[in-house]
């Protein structure tokens, strides 16, 4: 029997061919050499990452290791991120690393783009926030030798990973809310297709269910894990004939818009509703009241998946890690009790 063909390596050619412009027009893309109208340029980062092409420089830097770290993450539109990237930076800045940052925009096809951006520049790893459906990206950095760190949202894939632990601590916070009487509690959950968003759903139905309380289909309403949809879905919750005295909000953002909803509403915290929330702010505790939350550990998160990015351009033949940090618990007074109470 003949032996299997070995895999060709894709071409400037092919990535032309595919988005359908010419050759010099790739070039002009990724090299920056002259303006692209800015659809084209999309069309042919794309058609880069469809394609596998990994420009030899690319290549090239790897074997030089000039000590630039990638990071593809939305850290324009999720504070959050942008703490963790204070950490990775301050890590990175000691061990004389550089960091170069790409959008992703929280969206597959922007992540791809971002992963291709930073390839192009030639970073020596890449730190990524994943969008959801991330396996075109990671099998397109594979194949350019690069290798990813992904955090926050865990993925399937083998690769290194840290994330928070999401499941135990929102239980948590539905069992306080229980402990001080509440029945009628609700979430409002993240962008469906995260892991974040799974795990954190998975736990406020196990808190329901270790205090034996009926889940309603009804109290588990989306926001999007952003500002605005959170505030129409506790518009939503509110105008239930049952609405929830409790409501458990998935990350920092669609809290700030369940506030507003509440606000709107005329809903006072805690008189009329407890609300407590995943994720914390630093300015939470400027709140009235002040807020009962789920505090991510953001710097040591950045610090960590330096650690694990670095280490793997020391030694790729060491398998996959995975990394699970635990939050705390933050015990304020927007979930009814005196701060410090439980």
């Amino acid at each position: 029997m003949a032996g299997r063909r070995p895999r060709q390596t894709a071409t400037m050619s092919d990535v032309a061919r595919l988005a359908g412009v010419s050759v010099s027009t790739v070039s002009h893309v990724l090299n920056q050499t002259r303006p692209v109208a800015p659809d084209t340029a999309r069309q042919v980062h794309d058609a880069v990452a469809a394609c596998g092409y990994v420009p030899e420089q690319v290549t090239r830097q790897q074997q030089e290791g000039l000590g630039i770290i990638g990071l593809a993450m939305s850290a324009i539109s999720n504070p959050y991120f942008a703490d963790v990237v204070h950490g990775l930076d301050r890590r990175a800045s000691k061990q004389g690393y550089s960091l170069l940052l790409a959008e992703t925009h929280d969206d597959p096809d922007g992540e791809l783009r971002a992963v291709s951006e930073l390839l192009r520049r030639k970073v020596s790893a890449i730190v990524l926030a994943p969008s959801g459906d991330t396996e075109r990206t990671l099998a397109y950095a594979r194949r350019a030798g690069v290798p990813v760190t992904v955090l926050d949202r865990a993925v399937r894939q083998d690769t290194d990973q840290i994330s928070v632990e999401n499941v135990e601590s929102t239980a948590r916070l539905v069992d306080h809310l229980a402990e001080n009487g509440h029945t009628r509690i609700a979430m409002i959950s993240g962008r469906p297709g995260l892991a974040t968003t799974e795990e954190r759903v998975r736990g406020y139905r196990l808190g329901l269910s270790r205090r034996d309380l009926r889940e309603r289909e009804e109290y588990l309403v989306s926001g999007g894990s952003q500002a605005d949809p959170a505030q129409r879905a506790t518009t939503a919750l509110l105008r239930l004939a049952e609405p929830p005295t409790a409501v458990v909000v998935g990350n920092n953002r669609m809290t700030i818009g369940a506030m507003r909803g509440l606000r709107e509403a005329g809903v006072r915290v805690p008189d009329d509703i407890a609300l407590v929330a995943f994720d914390d702010f630093e300015w939470s505790d400027l709140f009235q009241p002040r807020l009962t939350a789920i505090a991510q550990p953001t710097a040591l998160i950045g610090e960590q998946a330096f650690e694990l990015a670095l280490s793997r351009i020391a030694d790729p033949s060491v398998a996959p890690r995975r990394v699970l940090v635990q939050p705390t618990f933050q015990h304020r007074e927007s979930c009814g009790c005196a701060a410090g109470a439980n």
